[in-house]
């Protein structure tokens, strides 16, 4: 029997898997949606597409809205976290003990990715926030690849790193980081403490579900 091969490459998806930025991701589509005169949806919906590039995102929000009305309120979305960082109001703080599982991970030679529905701009901020830029080794964002559950992110991610698919594992909390995994023949785990369901990942492909940081890094491997 052959031995197991270790995990090279662990990709993380951001919002809601390494930081918490529920609050200011509810309240900029609250406001864009209201300056851009479109119903207002509501907090839970606005959890439930976190994760999808940010056009995709508007358009479940908005099913009816015309065109005009969801460029103009991604336009303004966008605007809104541009003040935020520029004005020091955005808060995105870390998971209890992602910090430390980063830097164990990279200190035991793994290779670390992100594939976020963020734009660059938000993802290099957001990092480099909290000091753990250093730490990745491929970054992928919604600038450059169609939205979650399209597998384009993690295909990159791999080619990147140069490692094949059995040797990666996805780690999200929706079921669009999930599914993005299964379409790239990538091992994924989910996490508890994001905006979707355990179940709901579970059901989409997860092979485990992570209740705490800790419990991920013995997954990783498992």
């Amino acid at each position: 029997m052959a031995a197991k091969t270790a995990t090279r490459l662990v990709v993380f998806d951001c919002d809601g898997t390494l930081v918490d930025g529920q609050s200011a991701i509810c309240d900029a589509m609250e406001s864009a949606f209201a300056a851009a005169d479109l119903p207002p949806p509501e907090r839970n919906e606005i959890r439930r597409i976190v994760g999808l590039s940010l056009p995709q995102a508007i358009s479940r929000l908005a099913p009816d809205g015309a065109p005009e009305g969801h460029a103009r309120a991604i336009e303004i979305y966008k605007s809104n976290f541009r003040s935020a960082r520029t004005e020091g109001r955005l808060e995105e703080p870390l998971y209890p003990g992602i910090a430390e599982l980063l830097q164990r991970l990279s200190a035991n030679g793994r290779m670390l990715g992100v594939a976020t529905g963020k734009s660059d701009r938000g993802l290099f901020s957001c990092l480099a926030q909290h000091g753990v830029s250093e730490l990745f080794h491929t970054l992928q964002t919604a600038d450059h690849h169609p939205s979650k559950p399209d597998p384009a992110m993690l295909q990159a991610a791999l080619q990147e790193a140069y490692v094949d698919p059995q040797d990666a594992v996805m780690i999200g909390d929706t079921i669009f980081d999930i599914s993005m995994a299964v379409a790239a023949g990538v091992r994924a785990i989910g996490v508890a403490w994001g905006y979707h369901d355990p179940a709901e990942l579970l059901a989409a492909g997860a092979v485990a579900v992570a209740e705490t940081a800790e419990e991920l890094e013995r997954l990783i491997d498992g």
